[in-house]
């Protein structure tokens, strides 16, 4: 099949299947901008559909088969198209070159004298957002691509014009192996997507060093977590420039005097020994100040001031559905987040048991029936942690149900957690237990913040 660069060229056409996707929008307006002339489809109306259309992309609402135009020269599909999509299936009755999102936005990238991504199990979201923040602060109009919605941006994605790009990056279906990063960074590695790794721990190992080994020999860049072993086991020896962060003397780039006070932490940065520039984060957590030193340790290699990584860092106040304030209910906070596996799950309660709430009550969410099943005990061993645990029924995403595996399963291994099958059920229940002094956590990638965006409309 020919190379997506191919299709690079003004007056070029291309369909996108999911066009009003998260990462397929921003796809769509960056491949319109080049001059290619873009045709699409999706199930729903929405924002992005709309200002797709304002900028005369022609979106079709429904998968049909007619929706490929005779002239189209190559589709783009999300990883949730399938060959038996009448579209998909269609294109190939055509002959026309089916790709998926990942190689284009690969193609993209190389067009970028700096392609950042960022890469790991957890804190890819975050970091990639705090990065954007310092690159607005530095003036670099960087084109951004996003797993969530920043709301400096009021969007997951932004079109530039300057020289950098930046990409969030996942392993899963090793789709970040499509991309051609110029600076690689590694947050962490663990367990994760085991219906994809079948190899568990060392196949998810081998995925990551070859990512990191995609950037440029000569002049490319590995950020790495030195206080993660995984990370490190996968990276030992490679034959690339790698800059390490951590919370230890060791590491390149570090964090001294650190002190929290509620959600807000400050702490200096140092590079090599040497004071860097003092910072303030708004967001909670230790694990939010390794994010940070790893968007610092990436700035370094782009040259990037310490007044635009100060402020960058200072007015970054989080992502879309990443402990995401969402209002009150009887006197208790309710937050949002995201976390969907055991190591997310610990961070986000370890920060929250700094912030001095009476009791904590979490309403988890498991996402896929496979995740669930493969780190079942330590999904049990981080809900034991608050003070009440709800359990949501399991997300199922992308999955059937072919183990017979139910969040009641977890219930029952925690004393005094409660499992209610229906969204209905957990609201009625947590409307007569919420009281002053309280923090519930909607937590998971599936649709759980409904539950507590329906306690504060209900206020």
């Amino acid at each position: 099949m020919t190379a997506f660069d191919e299709y690079l060229k003004h007056g070029r056409k291309g369909h996108l299947i999911g066009i009003g996707g998260v990462s397929m929008a921003p796809l769509a307006e960056v491949l319109a901008g080049t001059g290619l002339v873009i045709t699409g489809s999706d199930m729903n109306h929405s924002d992005k559909t709309a200002h797709l259309e304002e900028m005369g992309v022609r979106v079709y609402y429904g998968h049909r088969p007619e929706n490929i135009e005779p002239d189209t020269q190559f589709v783009v599909r999300t990883a949730a198209v399938h060959d038996e999509n009448p579209e998909i299936v269609r294109a190939h009755e055509l002959g026309i070159p089916v790709y998926e999102r990942a190689q284009a936005w690969g193609a993209i990238m190389k067009d970028y004298k700096n392609a950042l991504c960022i890469s790991g199990t957890h804190g890819k979201t975050t970091t990639t957002s705090m990065c954007t923040h310092i690159l607005m602060a530095a003036e670099k109009d960087p084109t951004v691509m996003i797993g969530g919605t920043l709301p400096i941006l009021q969007a997951g994605h932004r079109v530039g014009r300057g020289d950098t790009i930046v990409l969030e990056s996942c392993e899963y279906y090793d789709s970040f192996l499509n991309f051609f990063p110029t600076i690689a960074v590694v947050l962490n590695i663990e367990a994760d997507h085991l219906d994809y790794f079948t190899g568990g721990l060392p196949a998810i190992q081998a995925s990551f060093r070859k990512f990191a080994a995609s950037v440029p020999a000569d002049r490319g860049v590995v950020v790495a977590n030195l206080e993660d072993k995984n990370t490190m086991d996968a990276l030992a020896g490679l034959d690339r420039k790698i800059v390490t962060f951590g919370l230890t003397d060791e590491a390149d780039v570090t964090a001294k005097n650190i002190r929290f006070s509620g959600a807000r932490s400050t702490f200096d940065i140092y590079v090599h020994g040497r004071l860097f520039t003092d910072a303030t984060l708004h967001v909670p957590g230790i694990h939010n100040v390794r994010n940070a030193l790893a968007a610092t340790a990436a700035m370094l290699q782009l040259d990037i001031t310490p007044t635009a990584v100060k402020y960058g860092l200072a007015g970054f106040n989080g992502a879309g559905r990443r402990f995401e304030y969402k209002g009150k209910y009887n006197g208790a906070d309710v937050y949002d987040d995201y976390a969907h596996h055991p190591g997310e799950l610990k961070a986000t309660i370890d920060a929250v048991e700094q912030l001095g709430y009476k009791r904590t009550i979490v309403v988890f969410q498991p996402h896929t029936y496979s995740r669930t099943a493969a780190l079942f005990d330590d999904f049990v061993e981080q809900l034991k942690r608050p003070d009440v645990t709800y359990l949501a029924e399991i997300y199922a995403a992308r999955e059937q149900n072919t183990i017979g595996i139910s969040s009641r399963d977890i219930a029952v291994k925690i004393n005094g957690a409660k499992f209610f099958p229906t969204f209905d059920e957990i609201v009625a229940d947590l409307k007569k237990y919420a009281q002053p002094g309280d923090i519930i956590l909607t937590i998971g990638a599936g649709d759980v913040y409904k539950i507590g965006e329906r306690l504060v409309e209900q206020a």
